[in-house]
Order: C-alpha cells, then structure tokens, then sequence
C-alpha cells in the first residue's frame, strides 16, 4: 500500500521526465539537509548535483536551500544545461523548496 506522499510523487513522476535538453531537477529535503540532482531520465544519468553536506557556512534553513540552488546552477551552466523541468519530489512548494528554486533562477536556470 502506498502512503499520500507516495501517490503523489508517482502521479507527477508519470507526467514529467527528464531528457537530455530539457532534463528534470530533482530535490529532496530532509530535516536538516536539502540536494538535488538535475537527472536525464531516457539515460537514468545525474547531469549535476548539489548539496550542503560539504558546506563549512554556518547558515541554517531557507538560506542555506538558496545556497545549494545557486551552486546547482553554476554547475549546470558549466555543463552547458540552461533550462529545466522541476520535481519538487510530492514536498509543497514553499519554504527551503522554493528558496532552492530561487537559488536555481538566480544562477541563470530557467525552470
């Protein structure tokens, strides 16, 4: 039996996917941390991935989920990805997912 979260992650997942010129960024959120990975579905290949387990800042929170979304987005610059679909992975799009996403944008990532 699948939980709510579970169904929803399934209905979006049956609806966006990733490709090699639009890929999908994936994000997960966990108390303390957040990542995301920007991921070709057709290849099952992570393009690029950023997360603040390596970070020395002592930032907390909403910042912390901007950090992680501008350092994502000076590495997909790099490998030449503009543009992406975002899965926001069934978490509500406030808080550290939507700073993350803003991060994202203010690199120079269309999402």
């Amino acid at each position: 039996m699948l939980n709510i979260k579970e169904k929803r992650i399934k209905r979006v997942r049956a609806k966006i996917s990733g490709t090699p010129n639009l890929p999908r960024l994936s994000v997960f959120r966990s108390n303390k941390h957040i990542s995301a990975q920007i991921i070709d579905d057709t290849t099952g290949v992570t393009m690029a991935a950023a997360s603040d387990l390596k970070s020395t800042e002592k930032v907390t929170g909403i910042a912390k989920a901007t950090q992680v979304g501008a350092k994502l987005a000076e590495i997909a610059k790099q490998k030449k990805i503009n543009q992406v679909i975002f899965d926001r992975h069934g978490y509500r799009y406030h808080g550290r997912v939507k700073a993350l996403a803003e991060g994202a944008r203010s690199g120079g990532l269309k999402i």
